[in-house]
């Protein structure tokens, strides 16, 4: 059955910290899996293990990390060697300490400048993206402008040699959709912003290690049926991760806002269902909590998303994620 999971540490979308008070309030909403940004690469087996084994002592699982830290790697540039190592390195350690998902991004930038705050119900927040109010930005000198093709030799080259490292660790990776999904973001391409590219990314190295974090949210905003969507890759063992939220789109890839899990375009309920159809063993994460007073009140855990929320927006998330997964297994 999927597994229910927060996030937590130091992030900006964290819902726990590390320390007892921190992990307490996670249990107490019933979670007992979750994830959280990774140390600085190459990681060692016995770093991994406290941090798994502190976890583990609230009542805790991890089963997601997320990787960076690697630049020359995404723009091609030299040092990329030396970086795969690393990333290798962090690899082999993750599966020694038996950490089952490694998450990453590979953005040559992120359109993060095209989100702004929306009012939803009562003056909720909620997470808007408008590709207009950005398009015309320039590239930024540390990262200059990459082509779409670039971008593909480029993870084509990082897959090629971290994959079967990964196969041989025990080890899955998920590489998160671009999100926004525009398509060109300070004038490079994105691999990950349509499904078209999703599909060829699990084809560069055949293996259930190479998948994806499946987001129905992303699926929708670039026109999509999460539900096909996540059968697709789901019948191919390729979704190692799930991020599950909601949106309302205006203009595919382009103008579209994050809502409640509630009252978007995307049917929540059957996307459970077909993740417990297909007996998705790992974690759904119910993300990007929406902005309400309570947690604008509290002076700490807040969420760098304009409109965003934090942890009693993450207690309704979970509530809402939980009852998905009760009703998708009483009906399956």
């Amino acid at each position: 059955m999927p597994k229910i999971c927060l996030e937590m540490g130091a992030g900006t979308l964290s819902a726990g910290t590390l320390d007892e008070a921190g992990m307490r309030r996670v249990r107490q909403l019933g979670v007992d899996h979750v994830l959280m940004g990774g140390p600085r690469i190459p990681w060692r087996e016995n770093q991994l293990r406290s941090i798994m084994d502190r976890l583990k002592s609230a009542g805790l699982t991890l089963g997601n990390m997320m990787i960076a830290g690697f630049p020359n790697i995404i723009y091609g540039r030299p040092g990329r060697d030396e970086e795969i190592e690393k990333v290798r390195q962090s690899i082999r350690a993750a599966g020694a300490a038996r950490l089952p998902v490694v998450e990453y991004n590979f953005y040559a930038h992120r359109l993060v400048e095209g989100y702004y705050e929306e009012a939803g119900r009562a003056g909720a927040g909620l997470t808007a993206f408008d590709y207009d109010r950005v398009k015309d930005l320039p590239p930024l000198p540390s990262e200059g402008v990459h082509s779409l093709e670039e971008m593909w030799n480029n993870i084509t080259y990082f897959l090629k040699a971290v994959v079967p490292v990964a196969e041989e660790s025990g080890v899955r990776l998920a590489l998160h959709p671009n999100d926004p999904p525009a398509p060109l973001s300070r004038g490079s391409g994105q691999i990950m912003a349509t499904l078209e590219g999703w599909k060829r990314l699990i084809e560069i190295v055949p293996s259930k290690s190479n998948g994806i974090t499946f987001d129905c949210g992303v699926t929708r905003e670039i026109g999509h049926d999460p539900v096909e969507v996540c059968r697709y890759f789901g019948t191919r063992d390729r979704i190692n991760h799930v991020h599950f939220r909601n949106v309302r789109v205006r203009a595919l890839r382009e103008k579209y806002t994050e809502v409640f899990l509630d009252e978007g375009e995307v049917d929540m309920f059957a996307v459970m269902k077909e993740l417990v159809r297909q007996k998705y063993p790992r974690l759904v994460y119910p993300e990007h909590p929406r902005g309400l007073d309570i947690d604008r009140e509290c002076s700490t855990l807040k969420s760098a998303y304009p409109g965003g929320g934090s942890y009693v927006g993450f207690a309704y998330n979970v509530g809402y994620a939980r009852a998905m997964l009760q009703a998708a297994g009483a009906v399956s």
